[in-house]
C-alpha cells in the first residue's frame, strides 16, 4: 500500500479491494533496460518473469549486489561465459542486482552473493543452484552443458 493521503476510508478501500483480489503487488524494480542485447542479460524486478521463467529458453540467472568483492570478481568472467553462448537461441545467460529488484519468485532463494541458479525451460519452478565449483568459464561452462536442455552447438571436451 503506498497512498499519498492515509485515513480510515483509504485504509478500507484497501483491505475491500485486497479481498476481492483487485490489487497487484507492489515489485521492487529499477527501470527496464532500453537496451539489452549485450552478451549477458540485464534482469530487473519488472523483467524476472519473461526472460527468468520464458519457457521457450534455459536461463542462467547471477543475483549480485554491486558492492560485493566476489561479484565483482565474476564480472568479466560472467561477460566472458555471456559471449561463449550468445549465439545460442535457447539459452539466455542474465544477471540480476538483488539489491534493486525484487525476485517475484519463491524458488529463487537469494541469501548471499553472488548465487546462481540455472533455470531449465521446462522445469522453471525446480531451479539448480550452482554450488561447490570455482567461478571460473570452464566451471561455469561446465555447469550449463550439463543442464542445458537444447544447446546447438557440439558439447566441447573440458
Amino acid at each position: 500500500m503506498e497512498p499519498e493521503e492515509f485515513d480510515s476510508d483509504v485504509l478500507r478501500e484497501f483491505v475491500l479491494a485486497f479481498k476481492k483480489g483487485k490489487l497487484k503487488p507492489i515489485v521492487k524494480s529499477q527501470p527496464v533496460p532500453k537496451s539489452n542485447k549485450g552478451p549477458v542479460k540485464v534482469v530487473v524486478g519488472k523483467t524476472f518473469d519473461t526472460i527468468v521463467m520464458d519457457p521457450k529458453n534455459d536461463v542462467l540467472i547471477e543475483f549480485y549486489a554491486p558492492w560485493c568483492g566476489h561479484c565483482k570478481k565474476l564480472e568479466p568472467v560472467y561477460t566472458e561465459l555471456g559471449k561463449k553462448y550468445k549465439n545460442e537461441k535457447n539459452l539466455i545467460i542474465a544477471k540480476m542486482d538483488a539489491t534493486a529488484n525484487d525476485v517475484t519468485n519463491d524458488h529463487y532463494k537469494v541469501e548471499g552473493f553472488p548465487t546462481i541458479y540455472f533455470a531449465p525451460r521446462d522445469k522453471k519452478n525446480n531451479p539448480i543452484k550452482f554450488e561447490g565449483g570455482d567461478r571460473d568459464l570452464e566451471h561455469l561452462s561446465k555447469f550449463v552443458e550439463e543442464h542445458a536442455t537444447k544447446l546447438s552447438r557440439t558439447k566441447e571436451e573440458l
